[in-house]
């Protein structure tokens, strides 16, 4: 399995300085700041990036698994929040809140969230991420 890769830059002191994050295969490249983090500035965020990485990874595991127990996904959407708050020691990631849309046929909706919690555990994401509470809402569309 490739090993993968992302940089980032920062320039000045915390407050007023400002950053940019770039993917290794150059699908993205763009600005950060303590605003873009901590308020609402213009930019993203690790935060944003955490939220993205997570959403995709819950999806193509979730379809996965439905795909090894017979089921044949047609889509899997998530949306993942990411909750970063200020704690004694510093900010942390604290939660992250998965909400997932499936549309899948012939599924009934206990198995159907029995396999969705079984991906959330299995997303490697989620194992990295293990540190926080991750929660899911999983609907089922057929």
């Amino acid at each position: 399995m490739p090993t993968r890769s992302a940089d980032a830059t920062w320039e000045g002191n915390l407050p007023d300085g400002s950053g940019t994050m770039r993917m290794e295969s150059g699908s993205y490249e763009g600005p950060f700041s303590f605003r873009s983090r901590f308020e609402d500035g213009d930019g993203t965020n690790p935060e944003e990036l955490i939220a993205s990485a997570h959403a995709g990874c819950f999806s193509m595991a979730f379809s996965n698994v439905l795909d090894e127990e017979g089921f044949t996904p047609e889509s899997v959407n998530t949306t993942a929040e990411v909750t970063l708050r200020m704690l004694e020691d510093g900010p942390a990631i604290t939660k992250i809140h998965l909400t997932a849309t499936a549309h899948v046929s012939d599924i009934d909706e206990d198995t159907f969230q029995e396999l969705a919690e079984a991906a959330k555990s299995g997303c490697p994401v989620s194992k990295a991420l293990a540190g926080s509470e991750i929660t899911l809402d999983a609907t089922l569309e057929n």
